[in-house]
């Protein structure tokens, strides 16, 4: 069973996306785009960067622990992850948003 997208306007009037896996934990959330039409266009964007290993980048946080973010192919960081304590359940977390983004729906709050 795929993820969904779940498309939400934030108090700042900007609309933002997450992913949520088949269990509705967030594994991925966006930037604020300006138009609902923009965050749209980054949920296709994830489903396409997702499959590609290359765009994913593992950072780590000033406390050690670790998180990665999705990036187009023209470099725009697309979405960040939760942090993680472990180098293998960031790993995970990233294996989840490939699976989870293909044929994921779009939901709006």
């Amino acid at each position: 069973m795929a993820g969904k997208f779940v498309v939400y306007k934030g108090k700042n009037g900007q609309f933002y996306f997450r992913l949520l896996a088949a269990n509705s934990q967030a594994i991925l959330a966006s930037e604020g785009y300006k138009t609902r039409a923009a965050c749209l266009n980054g949920t296709k964007s994830v489903g396409k960067n997702a499959e590609n290993p290359k765009s994913f980048e593992v950072r780590q946080a000033k406390d050690g622990r670790q998180y990665f973010i999705l990036k187009a192919t023209n470099g725009q960081e697309i979405g960040r992850s939760q942090m993680y304590k472990s180098a293998s359940g960031c790993s995970n977390g990233m294996k989840s948003v490939a699976r989870n983004a293909a044929g994921a729906a779009v939901v709006e709050e």
